[in-house]
């Protein structure tokens, strides 16, 4: 059952936005990046294919491929939650936000090039195909359908090789301009979070006599409840945290400190009281390992190597992204079977 806010339905509202911020995305990545043509010099040339050409062309190609699989990306979003028993629901937001974040950055540069190659291909394919109205295993491709499919796919290609060997350079530009100036945002914004997250969890321990029963609940339909006062004070929490973390007040340790305890502690409580009350119980630990992972080398090591700590604390990040990402994708690839 596809979740809704208010009469709309999530998933769809997600592919809508994705199709919104993918182009502005990709145009913005090509006009801050400083890109050189391998071929040219000439100024002119460099902006009209760098600037240009490329992000437009390969901002089409997104458009089609969204739009081609909207009901495919939407159908994903509607069933990953029957993927992702490793991620507590009370962390999926958590670790979501963080996966968006490298996936942007680090995944989707990369992909953009393949997908806008297959997308112009499969488009001269539905151009000069769309009259048949069925294929059978011994249909032939007509000679004009290859011919319009090679030379949909020149000018992709041409993007592709114009900016292949810039590669470095992007990935220089992300590393260096993007994610490392963002990294200590993100690393205020994840533990503070994850810190509210925490506190909620616990109080839904007390309101529902065990987070084993709330954390089940997507299981279990019966024993949903509207827990909005929890989310409120979830909303106060975070803003609270992340302005004490803004503004450098030391007092943000003994919290991040609580939340990394009630983690803990809660793990526990999940696992043992849903092991005895619920048979197929998920006591999702990998998921509260990385998050305790997360939290606890800021709080942990922070006062003696804050170095250490961060890249820790990164690593955790992307490792949390990856296993998010990779299940993601396993779901929209794998979607008929489930």
């Amino acid at each position: 059952m596809p979740k809704e806010i208010k009469g709309i339905i999530l998933s769809r509202l997600i592919v809508l936005i994705s199709i919104i911020l993918v182009p502005i995305a990709i145009f913005l990545i090509y006009n801050l990046a400083d890109f050189d043509l391998w071929f040219s010099s000439d100024p002119i040339i460099t902006f009209v294919i760098i600037k240009i050409l490329s992000p437009l062309v390969f901002s089409i190609s997104w458009l089609f491929f969204l739009i081609l699989f909207i009901n495919r990306f939407a159908s994903t979003i509607d069933n990953f939650d029957k993927l992702v028993s490793v991620v507590p629901s009370r962390l999926k937001f958590f670790y979501g936000l963080n996966a968006i974040i490298i996936l942007f950055i680090f995944v989707f540069p990369i992909i953009t090039p393949i997908i806008s190659i297959l997308s112009f291909a499969s488009f001269a394919w539905r151009l000069t195909t769309f009259k048949k109205e069925a294929w059978d295993d011994d249909s032939e491709v007509k000679f004009i359908t290859k011919f319009m499919m090679v030379l949909a796919s020149i000018i992709p290609i041409f993007c592709t090789i114009s900016v292949i060997p810039q590669f470095i350079v992007l990935a220089s530009f992300l590393w260096n301009d993007i994610w490392l100036p963002l990294l200590p945002s993100i690393l205020g914004i994840s533990y503070s979070l994850f810190t509210a997250l925490a506190i909620g969890a616990l109080v839904i321990l007390f309101y529902n006599s065990g987070i084993s029963e709330y954390e089940q609940f997507y299981a279990e339909p019966s024993k949903k409840q509207r827990l909005w006062n929890v989310k409120l004070l979830e909303l106060v929490l975070f803003i609270f945290f992340l302005t004490l973390d803004i503004f450098k007040f030391d007092v943000i340790y003994f919290f991040y400190m609580a939340g990394f305890v009630i983690i803990i502690f809660t793990s526990i409580i999940n696992f043992l009281q849903g092991k005895s009350k619920i048979k197929n119980f998920k006591s999702h630990f990998l998921g509260y390992l990385i998050a305790a992972v997360f939290i606890g080398s800021n709080v942990l090591f922070s006062p003696i190597a804050s170095e250490f700590a961060d890249i820790l604390s990164a690593l955790s990040l992307i490792i949390s992204a990856i296993l998010y990402i990779f299940v993601f994708f396993y779901t929209f690839i794998r979607l008929e079977e489930i």
